[in-house]
C-alpha cells in the first residue's frame, strides 16, 4: 500500500528511498531551462520560470520557479524581509502562460514573436514569497481569439495559493509571419 510518502512507497528498498532517485524524482521535467529560452525571448535577469513540470496539450502547463535570495530585487524589497514583488509573481505566470502559448503554436524564440500582457483581471495576493519557496505556477487555457489567449493562473509555495489572476496575452509580431492560433474559443 502506498503511503504517499516518497520515503516509505519506495519499490524494492525496503521503504527506503535513496538520495539519488529522490532527487531525480523531485527534479524532473519536461523543459530545462534551455528549452524556455528557446521558446521566450525572456533572458536573466528578468526570466522567471526555471523549469515546466507538466504539459497538457490544448489544456493547460505547470511550471516552476525556485526563488532565491540572490535575485536582484530582493536588495530592496525589502532587506528585513526579502519579498518577491507581487508583480513579479504575476509576470511569471506570465512567462508561464507565454510558454503554454509557445508550445500550442510550435513557435520558438527566434520565431520573431513577443508575447506581452494584455491585462490582468481579478489579481488576488494569498501569501508572500521569500527566498526558498519554490513557486509552482500552473497556467490553464481559458480562451483564444486572434492572438489574444486568456488564461486562468495561479501561483502556490507547498500547495499554499500565494497568488491568482486571470491573466490575457497578446502575441505580437515583430520579425517572421506568425501562424493562426490552433484553437478558437467564443
Amino acid at each position: 500500500m502506498r503511503c504517499g510518502n516518497p520515503f516509505m512507497d519506495a519499490p524494492g528498498r525496503g521503504g527506503v528511498m535513496d538520495a539519488a532517485t529522490l532527487s531525480a524524482e523531485a527534479h524532473a521535467s519536461l523543459f530545462d531551462i534551455r528549452a524556455i529560452m528557446g521558446m521566450l525571448q525572456h533572458r536573466w535577469p528578468f526570466l522567471l520560470v526555471d523549469k515546466v513540470i507538466a504539459y497538457e496539450k490544448g489544456t493547460s502547463l505547470t511550471a516552476i520557479k525556485n526563488v532565491t535570495y540572490n535575485e536582484p530585487f530582493f536588495a530592496g524589497h525589502f532587506p528585513l524581509l526579502p519579498t518577491m514583488p507581487g508583480v513579479l509573481i504575476l509576470e511569471s505566470m506570465a512567462q508561464a502562460c507565454g510558454l503554454l502559448a509557445s508550445q500550442e503554436l510550435g513557435l520558438r524564440s527566434d520565431a520573431g514573436v513577443l508575447y506581452y500582457f494584455a491585462g490582468i483581471d481579478d489579481a488576488r495576493f494569498k501569501r508572500i514569497v521569500v527566498p526558498g519557496d519554490v513557486l509552482t505556477l500552473e497556467v490553464v487555457i481559458d480562451k483564444v481569439k486572434r492572438s489574444l489567449w486568456k488564461f486562468k493562473a495561479r501561483a502556490s509555495v507547498d500547495g499554499e495559493l500565494a497568488c491568482e489572476a486571470g491573466l490575457t496575452c497578446g502575441i505580437k509580431n515583430v520579425g517572421k509571419p506568425v501562424a493562426a492560433p490552433a484553437r478558437e474559443d467564443a
